[in-house]
Order: C-alpha cells, then sequence, then structure tokens
C-alpha cells in the first residue's frame, strides 16, 4: 500500500508548492518550498524518509495545513468510522428481515420481490443516490439534516442516517442474496425437519434455528463487502460533507498534499485488515463450533 500509494500521488500533475503559493508564485520560491519539504530529492529517497518516519510513529506533516498528519487523521477518524458502523447496521436490520421474509416462502411473489428490487441498489452511483436523498428526505420533506456529522450520540444518529443509508443501499442486495441463499440451504437439513415434525411454530424455527446456522456465509459477506465499501465512503463524505478521513484525502488530492494522501491510504488498509479479522472473530461468537485451534 505505501509503495503503490507513495509512486502513484507522485504522478497526480502539478506541484505542491504552485498549489500553495499560486500559479503567480516565482521559480525561486518554488525552488525554496520543495527543498523546505524535501520535494527535490529522488523519489527514492523521499520514500526511504516516508518509511522511516512511519517506523518511528511519524506520519509526517502536512504540506496545505503545516500540522502533524496524525493529528488531522485523528480528528477526522471518528467521524468515518461512525459512517462505516452506522452503515453496517442499517443494512443488517434491513437485509435479515428481507431475507428471512424471502426464504419463508421460496419462488413466492415475495421472493421475487426482494430478490429483484434491492438489486437496483447496485446500479445507482453512490453521489447520485446521496443527492437523490439529499433533495427529498432532506430538502423537501426535511426530515434530516443533509450535511454535516452532528454532536454527541444522538446527535451523529441522527445526522448520520442520510449518508449512512446511502452507503447501506449498496450492501443490502449482496447481503440479502447470501443470507437467503444459506436459510434455503438450512430450511433442508433433517434438524429443521424434524423441529418442524415436533411443531415448533414457523416464526421460532425461522429464527432461532434457520437464521442461527445461516448467518455465518453472510457475516463473511458482510465482512468483506464492508472492506470492499471503505474505499467508497469517500464519494458520501464529500457529497454530505461529512469531516471524515475520505474527505480529508480527497482535499489532500486537489491539494497536492502528499504526506496525507499517504497517510490516509495507508489507514484505509489498515481497516480493511482490521474488518477481515473482527469477520473471523465473529465467527466463534456466532457458532461455539469454530474453533482456531483445531
Amino acid at each position: 500500500v505505501t509503495i503503490i500509494t507513495f509512486f502513484m500521488v507522485h504522478l497526480i500533475p502539478g506541484n505542491p508548492a504552485v498549489t500553495i503559493l499560486g500559479e503567480h508564485a516565482t521559480p525561486s520560491t518554488v525552488a525554496a518550498l520543495d527543498r523546505q519539504w524535501g520535494l527535490d530529492q529522488p523519489l527514492a529517497d523521499q520514500y526511504w524518509l516516508f518509511i522511516d518516519r512511519l517506523f518511528h510513529g511519524n506520519l509526517g506533516e502536512s504540506l496545505y495545513y503545516g500540522v502533524p498528519v496524525s493529528s488531522l487523521i485523528t480528528s477526522r477518524l471518528p467521524a468515518t468510522l461512525w459512517l462505516l458502523c452506522y452503515s453496517a447496521v442499517i443494512a443488517v436490520v434491513i437485509s435479515v428481515p428481507l431475507a428471512t421474509l424471502a426464504a419463508s416462502r421460496k419462488d413466492a411473489v415475495r421472493d421475487h420481490v426482494v430478490r429483484v428490487v434491492p438489486m437496483l441498489g447496485l446500479g445507482m452511483p453512490a453521489f447520485w443516490l446521496g443527492l437523490i436523498l439529499q433533495t427529498w428526505l432532506g430538502t423537501k420533506v426535511r426530515l434530516f439534516p443533509v450535511t454535516g456529522y452532528g454532536q454527541g450520540f444522538l446527535g451523529h444518529l441522527y445526522t448520520m442516517f442520510l449518508p449512512s443509508l446511502t452507503v447501506a443501499v449498496a450492501l443490502c442486495p449482496v447481503l440479502i442474496r447470501s443470507l437467503r441463499a444459506s436459510m434455503l440451504g438450512v430450511l433442508g437439513a433433517e434438524f429443521v425437519t424434524t423441529a418442524q415434525a415436533k411443531g415448533v411454530p414457523a416464526p421460532r424455527l425461522l429464527v432461532r434455528h434457520v437464521l442461527r446456522n445461516a448467518i455465518i456465509p453472510a457475516v463473511t459477506v458482510l465482512g468483506i463487502n464492508i472492506g470492499y465499501l471503505i474505499g467508497g465512503t469517500l464519494i458520501v463524505e464529500q457529497v454530505f460533507a461529512i469531516p471524515g478521513i475520505g474527505s480529508l484525502m480527497i482535499g489532500g488530492i486537489f491539494d497536492r498534499d502528499f504526506p496525507v494522501i499517504q497517510a490516509v491510504a495507508l489507514v484505509y488498509g489498515v481497516l480493511v485488515v482490521l474488518v477481515n479479522l473482527l469477520t473471523d472473530v465473529a465467527y466463534v461468537a456466532l457458532d461455539p463450533r469454530v474453533r482456531f485451534d483445531a
């Protein structure tokens, strides 16, 4: 991640010194600022300096803001984590009932509706869906704020609903299809037939027996897609003016702020690894039969 990001950001047209000083900056002032930032050195030397600082816990200093990059990320990371977690919760709240409804009557009308309608979410660009939600639920109906992050726990829940719903809409179709397929597979198991023969009510059978055993494959799909959507939150943060690390990275790209871009890309990489790790750990909590020491 560090290698690819470092050399890709240097392919971006433009000079950070010219971006900050303006187009009318003289060559001498641009050269002086390049020397101050070390941008006049060979790329290999600049990368080695970046890695050396990284191993000492130093992500460098922002060229645009003039403050340590770590402080910028620390102040903005909570908003991004809120968006990711809130989106996952909304996706689960929507997907589990719909998948259960579809699996309970295979090939019925409601099954086809649940399978087809959510698929529209895959074809909707996040920025377009975000603008639609802002226009209808934010501006016309005025149910939710259209920008910002909110204050306090309840403020975050209220203000972040629209952007989180925007991210969740893209996650729901895949999660619904995966959970439905898993539940249909469990419905054909012998223990389900035995439970039906004993007269276990259908709602209890679906929730306590079928859903519980079908959830693990869906957790895998959820974890993989959350990791995939981590990069997709950049656009959503920009649309809803959320002060997260995604909007920080987009601003860094426009400002040619190399240390910010490199640090945020590294943080996103770490988040993807952590999501995959938490997905594996969740297996043990959901299914006692899973053991890592086996």
